[in-house]
């Protein structure tokens, strides 16, 4: 069992930090940093500081890995820090682990949140015994041209804010991947929506529940192997939840990704696998005859498979928190996180 921290109330110190790409810290970015923190203070009414070395820059940040790691220890450490977000991904965060004290993290438990190359940083807190939350990042849907999406809001609301069960998650009725340059006069363009399929049941029977652990599947890639690559006994009984970043990568790699998984045993201990929209829906059906071939060579068949949610790569987004309890029903098609994610 995973240690739950303190759920969020208003008022309380949040802190935002760079540990992989330091584009916050750029000059032509800076204002999209200022407008995601402005959100967290006027749509969830939090104080917010930024660590030290976390707006220096993508050079400094590039060449320092030892002052991304400081800005997280000194943020668990601050006892008037009560979250602490992540400013966006990138490509090297797994470039800290050298210099990581995990009973900083044990000792010190609060809200963790970030997503794609933040995988890295989640299974650090997983290695520490804490669970942490693969959600919303600071330059992406904090910092959403002209407003937060609604979608999105809610979900922070319902994960951090409130210490009862999270409930059964709703597809979004909309999504959107396009990319706009952040370039301050697009501030005020809103990117297109697309209509959302929903969740598909690729394959399984029945209902399972099992606690929850992922992540962006090309960047644990860059764990396996390593102290933070979480023991077997932590994918027993597990529901896996996977998306791909923007590099879309091919249909064949996730092949190969996914029989690793294969041969450590771990699909066979899992109950069920969630899969996110990849970015712009690029390989939607390839991706989904990946994952049902590597299923069918291990005898899987019925294991139950949801496709399509909205976390990760994509907007707007769900917020899923480590070790805690989630279900599959595969007559309803349903996803559900059927406990609190914090106290």
């Amino acid at each position: 069992m995973l240690t739950k921290p303190n759920k969020l109330q208003p008022g309380d110190k949040v802190a935002t930090i760079s540990p992989s790409w330091g584009g916050a810290g750029d000059p032509e970015i800076r204002w999209r940093y200022e407008q995601g923190v402005k959100r967290l203070e006027e749509v969830f009414g939090l104080q917010v500081v930024a660590m030290p070395h976390s707006l220096k820059g993508t050079d400094y940040i590039d060449s320092h890995p030892e002052a991304r790691a400081q800005d997280l220890m000194e943020a668990f450490q601050d006892k008037s820090i009560k979250a602490i977000i992540a400013n966006i991904g990138g490509s090297d965060s797994i470039r800290m682990l050298p210099y990581i004290d995990f009973d900083i993290i044990r000792h010190n438990p609060k809200i963790f949140m970030g997503y794609s190359d933040v995988t890295i940083s989640h299974l650090l807190c997983h290695k520490a015994g804490l669970s942490s939350f693969y959600g919303p990042a600071i330059l992406t849907d904090f910092a959403e041209n002209v407003e937060m999406d609604a979608y999105t809001v809610d979900h922070i609301k319902r994960t951090l804010f409130q210490d009862s069960a999270v409930g059964e998650i709703l597809p979004a009725d909309e999504w959107t991947s396009e990319f706009l340059e952040w370039d301050i006069s697009n501030k005020d363009q809103k990117r297109k929506k697309q209509k959302n399929k929903g969740f598909e049941l690729l394959q399984g029977e029945g209902t399972v529940t099992g606690r929850l652990i992922g992540g962006c599947i090309e960047v644990l890639e860059f764990a396996k192997g390593t102290k933070i690559w979480p023991e077997e006994a932590y994918w027993e009984d597990a529901i896996l939840f996977f998306e791909t970043s923007e590099d879309k990568p091919a249909p064949q790699s996730l092949i190969f990704w996914l029989r690793n998984y294969a041969t450590q045993g771990i699909l066979e201990r899992a109950k069920g696998i969630i899969f996110g929209k990849p970015q712009d829906e690029t390989h939607y059906e390839a991706y989904k005859e990946s994952i049902r071939l590597v299923l069918k060579e291990n005898g899987l068949e019925k294991m139950p498979v949801l496709y399509n949610l909205n976390f990760g790569h994509t907007e707007p987004k769900i917020v899923l928190p480590y070790g805690v309890k989630a279900e599959i029903n595969c007559q309803q098609g349903t996803f559900s996180i059927v406990e609190n994610a914090v106290v």
